[in-house]
């Protein structure tokens, strides 16, 4: 992101701001964090400028801007973390959290913070423009456009609701151990709601994506073709029948299906869980827990991906993390705390503001790409389920039990999609899905960036991604048990 593009919104503890935050700043607050005894100290800064639009029946229903500012202090003492922050940056303020975190510690002793030196990091989303600072008239078009295209694509569209979110996320990270970095993360979303009535039935249907990007990706996806895919989704379920109840193959689709692997596999392999004991991959690294064919990767480089990173949160250098490869368990996903249990290196540290605390968590989570043509997939299953589109979902991280909605799938009957289905959910356990695996397609797709992950109360964008997939045997939950 250029220097001269991002002025108006770069934050006031930049260098040269009104409140700057240099290295000599930040290290006499570590310092202060330290004084009691601690072993280590970090200090967080955040600002972020965030933007919103709603467009529905031909007028904008909302639009929104605001900013937030303000930095977390956190101080640790062997396994106990004292956590502090503040929303005004001036000495005292900072000074008083830095001085109440270090409350956790009691000792006669502490470790000193290390000269602080600014550090360069690479740039997975360089862009030429902010989309905060095109004219909203701009945006606005864009959801208008996406709605005029849902209403003349067939005259079963009654409604149509589109939205417009961006944000520009500046932090700064110092550590007592002697990091000083600063990144700028731009994020956009766009998404469509598209509402169809036939008769007394009633459909929705859903688009959207963006990631860490500009306006530019419009000139990838437009609003129409998303207005398209919701207004063919939602007119699709109106023929829609019951799905069937009971073991059966299943084909998942490429991309969006990833989701499925996050929640029920993703989670349980972030190293807090498998510290404490409670996930179902505790103990289990280098012993086989998928099938062959799986090689899971957490990677945070993908270029303007929803869940890049450029740093993480504790200021560490975030690295593709291969998490299952050829079906064998080979690590987790670690923040400062669970690395040094496990005596590996860190890097998945992540954090949703300055008033929360570090946890590990996924990025970009992906299930690579096999040896098989996708078409191929489809056409070896007699009889079964294609899962294109998965709505929500919950899941026991302690025994990897999930259940899943689709909002959009079909039956495979013969080797041939046929009729779409609703009422699908997919009830199953994530190692044993994954061993499940008999075929995987070439044709590794990440989704399009729409993802928000939920943990202890934190959210933060995520991506997901796979290739086509079939599952010899998995358990739908239909409506239809004849």
């Amino acid at each position: 992101m250029s220097e001269a593009t991002s002025r108006r919104y770069r934050a006031p503890f930049s260098i040269g701001g009104e409140n700057e935050v240099d290295p000599d700043i930040a290290r006499k607050l570590l310092e202060l964090s330290l004084f009691r005894g601690a072993d280590y100290a970090d200090l967080f800064f955040e600002y972020r400028a965030a933007g919103g639009l709603s467009f529905e029946e031909g007028i904008t229903r909302s639009a929104s801007r605001g900013v937030s500012m303000g930095m977390g202090v956190r101080v640790l003492k062997g396994d106990a973390s004292g956590y502090a922050y503040v929303e005004d940056l001036s000495w005292d303020s900072m000074k008083r959290a830095a001085e109440t975190a270090a409350r956790i510690a009691n000792g006669a002793r502490h470790a000193h913070a290390e000269k602080l030196e600014p550090s360069s990091l690479p740039s997975r989303y360089q862009i030429s423009r902010l989309s905060l600072e095109v004219d909203g008239v701009e945006k606005r078009s864009l959801l208008e456009r996406a709605s005029e295209q849902a209403m003349k694509y067939d005259s079963r569209v009654k409604r149509v609701e589109s939205s417009f979110s961006e944000e520009i996320r500046e932090i700064l990270i110092a550590t007592s151990d002697g990091v000083f970095v600063t990144d700028l993360q731009p994020l956009m979303r766009f998404g469509i709601r598209v509402i169809v009535e036939d008769g007394t039935k009633r459909e929705s249907g859903r688009s959207g994506g963006g990631g860490r990007t500009s306006l530019a990706y419009f000139e990838r996806l437009s609003p129409e073709h998303h207005a398209d895919v919701a207004a063919k989704q939602a007119l699709s379920l109106l023929d829609a029948v019951e799905a069937p109840a009971g073991q059966t193959e299943v084909v998942l689709g490429p991309g969006d299906s990833g989701i499925l692997l996050h929640e029920a596999i993703g989670h349980g392999l972030e190293a807090d869980f498998n510290r404490k004991g409670t996930s179902n991959y505790t103990g289990q690294v280098g012993k086989k827990v998928a099938s062959d064919l799986c090689t899971v990767v957490d990677d945070p480089t993908f270029v303007q991906g929803r869940g890049s990173i450029n740093v993480d949160d504790e200021g560490r250098d975030p690295e593709k993390n291969v998490l299952i490869e050829n079906g064998t368990l080979r690590g987790y996903l670690h923040d400062r705390i669970s690395s040094k249990h496990f005596d590996t290196r860190s890097g998945n540290g992540r954090r949703e503001g300055f008033s929360s605390v570090p946890l590990p968590r996924m990025t970009n989570t992906v299930l690579l790409a096999g040896p098989h043509e996708p078409e191929e997939v489809v056409t070896s299953v007699k009889n079964g389920i294609y899962a294109k589109t998965f709505g929500g979902g919950q899941v026991d991280i302690a025994t990897g039990d999930f259940v899943f909605s689709l909002t959009e799938s079909y039956l495979i009957e013969g080797g041939k999609l046929t009729a779409p289905l609703k009422g699908v959910n997919l009830i199953g356990n994530g190692p044993e899905t994954l061993r499940q695996v008999t075929m995987l397609g070439n044709d590794l797709e990440v989704s399009d960036g729409i993802w928000t992950c939920g943990k202890d109360g934190q959210s933060v964008p995520v991506g997901v991604g796979c290739p086509t997939i079939k599952l010899q045997s998995i358990t739908v939950g239909g409506t239809n048990i004849s």
